[in-house]
């Protein structure tokens, strides 16, 4: 398969300021694809009330986003590579305002489900390409930090969505708030056309380039390959860690230990708002040292004391909120050093289709991890919650240490 979304054979330095506009251009991108993930859990009663369905009605959208994604993520970041990024990136900016408008304009329980599958089909182009064009076009010493402003550019969007959609909801019902987050994505994809110019297009695949990647594995030999399934399964681990600690923490300590709703929530609150400071203080890490997976060993084993301390401590409210605090940082630090681990493993043409592939894992667990969680809650076991937390904590840590290193420096992290 030809290379489709590396400019191969580009000037070595390209330029901060091309740098940075590549950066803006796709962090707004990965902002708003984050504003959809955030979009329902603020409203969730109002829609159910809307469609006089019970919870598990509503949250079978959710599951639909989320299936539609993880089986169809990796044939998008196919697509990537062959087509180009800036393309697929643009569609599914459009792709996410149809299928939003869909499910706030159209009547009934089903289209709301079929917009909300249509959603996920969307989501499914936004890692692929955001991390093709990063890889392509951002100067390798910039590189760290290309990916931790990215990732930051998403948890900011899930940070502000929810106070946005209640103020569109006060305004103009919930039908409104959707409509809001789907302008904004269309006004994403025309930004995008407007000013993509600076983002690497499709190019012919020179004999050159042909001679250097003839022997690399592509295609699916490739993402069946020992480095690449194990970062799959370093992703899953993310997701099943983090979704533990985002989504019950609040009811798990409020069972375990009788902690106040409110308290809860500040130490959530302050989790996921260090853990997006963290990030961009891993990208700077990460673009000082080629010892990911070190970066990866600190942090996961603060954030597995950080798990340990709230399953079977009981905290004052501001050591609580010190110790989520803090977690949040560490797990912020690991994440552009999670990005660059998959990097180091992946051939030139490829990118689009390996964290296509990998961040499939996200969605694998996001449809494990709520189920399971939620089974444990209902039989009265929240600390096993953080039983499972620490293994995932431990596992991801194990599949961080035991990777193999790439020999040398690869030419396209120069």
């Amino acid at each position: 398969m030809s290379s489709t979304s590396e400019p191969l054979g580009a000037p070595a330095d390209i330029g901060w300021m091309r740098d940075a506009k590549v950066i803006s251009i796709v962090a707004i991108a990965h902002f708003v694809s984050h504003v959809f993930i955030m979009l329902l859990p603020p409203i969730m009663l109002l829609v159910k009330d809307h469609f006089r369905v019970d919870y598990t009605d509503i949250a079978l959208a959710i599951t639909a986003y989320n299936v539609m994604s993880a089986l169809l993520q990796t044939p998008a970041g196919f697509l990537v590579d062959r087509i180009g990024a800036r393309i697929m990136l643009t569609l599914g900016l459009i792709l996410s305002g149809v299928a939003i408008c869909i499910s706030a304009m159209l009547p009934g329980y089903w289209a709301f489900l079929i917009g909300y599958a249509l959603l996920g089909v969307a989501n499914t182009v936004y890692h692929p390409a955001d991390y093709s064009i990063l890889s392509a076009t951002i100067d390798g010493k910039r590189i760290g930090k290309a990916f931790s402003i990215h990732t930051f550019a998403g948890y900011l969007g899930s940070g502000v969505t929810p106070a946005m959609v209640i103020a569109a909801v006060a305004l103009w019902g919930w039908n409104g708030g959707f409509l809001c987050a789907a302008v904004l994505s269309f006004a994403a994809a025309i930004l995008l056309m407007v000013t993509g110019s600076v983002l690497p297009r499709v190019p012919r695949k020179t004999k050159a380039a042909a001679a250097r990647t003839s022997d690399t594995k592509v295609g699916w030999d490739l993402l069946m390959s020992p480095p690449i399934l194990r970062n799959l399964l370093f992703f899953f681990c993310l997701a099943m860690a983090n979704g533990g600690i985002q989504t019950f923490a609040v009811v798990s300590l409020g069972a375990l230990h009788g902690t106040p709703a409110s308290v809860a929530n500040i130490g959530l609150s302050g989790f996921l708002l260090f853990s997006a400071l963290g990030v961009l203080v891993g990208g700077i890490i990460a673009d000082r040292t080629p010892h990911h997976e070190r970066v990866a060993a600190v942090g996961f084993a603060c954030t597995s004391t950080m798990a340990a301390l709230l399953g079977w401590v009981e905290m004052p409210a501001a050591i609580l909120i010190l110790v989520m605090s803090t977690g949040g940082l560490l797990n912020g630090i690991i994440q552009p050093s999670r990005d660059m681990m998959v990097r180091a493993v992946t051939p030139p043409g490829s990118f689009g289709k390996v964290f296509g592939f990998v961040t499939t894992g996200f969605n694998l667990g996001g449809m494990v991890a709520p189920l399971t969680f939620a089974w444990l809650m209902d039989h009265g076991q929240p600390r096993l919650i953080y039983v499972i937390v620490i293994v995932f904590i431990l596992l991801a840590l194990l599949t961080a240490m035991t990777r193999r290193k790439p020999e040398g420096t690869p030419q396209w992290t120069r």
